[in-house]
């Protein structure tokens, strides 16, 4: 079942690091995947004038929320793991979420992102723990 994009947007909008920080966006969305993105500003870059890892990781740790926190469920990180590929050079960040595994207390999630110029920045895999599960 497909989670209405605007219901999942008005819960995602008080998370404020995400929505004010990084001004991320949820671009498509359904049970165990997650597509959101982010314009590359001045503020996310570090002093190299690329995004810095932490801006890299808050979207992908959003897009991981974004897929895995449906019908219902509430999951927060317990690990994750990431590793930079390559450096963005577009002005657009996107990162897309894929559910690996779903538990009953324990999820698994492939997380990738890449700039608007097709170039792979980073893949992440997360684990997620279930706090509520309906």
């Amino acid at each position: 079942m497909n989670q209405d994009l605007s219901h999942l947007k008005e819960k995602f909008v008080n998370d404020l690091f995400v929505s004010q920080g990084l001004e991320a966006v949820i671009d498509e969305a359904s049970y165990g995947y997650a597509k959101c993105s982010m314009e590359i500003q001045p503020r996310h870059c570090n002093a190299l004038g690329i995004p810095m890892g932490g801006a890299v990781f808050t979207l992908a740790d959003f897009a991981f929320a974004v897929a895995a926190n449906q019908e219902g469920r509430d999951v927060v990180t317990q690990a994750s793991q990431i590793t930079f590929l390559k450096p963005a050079k577009g002005k657009y960040l996107t990162a897309i979420a894929n559910q690996v595994k779903d538990g009953k207390r324990i999820c698994f999630y492939e997380v990738k992102v890449t700039d608007d110029l097709g170039n792979d920045v980073a893949f992440v895999t997360i684990n997620g723990y279930v706090v509520k599960n309906p």
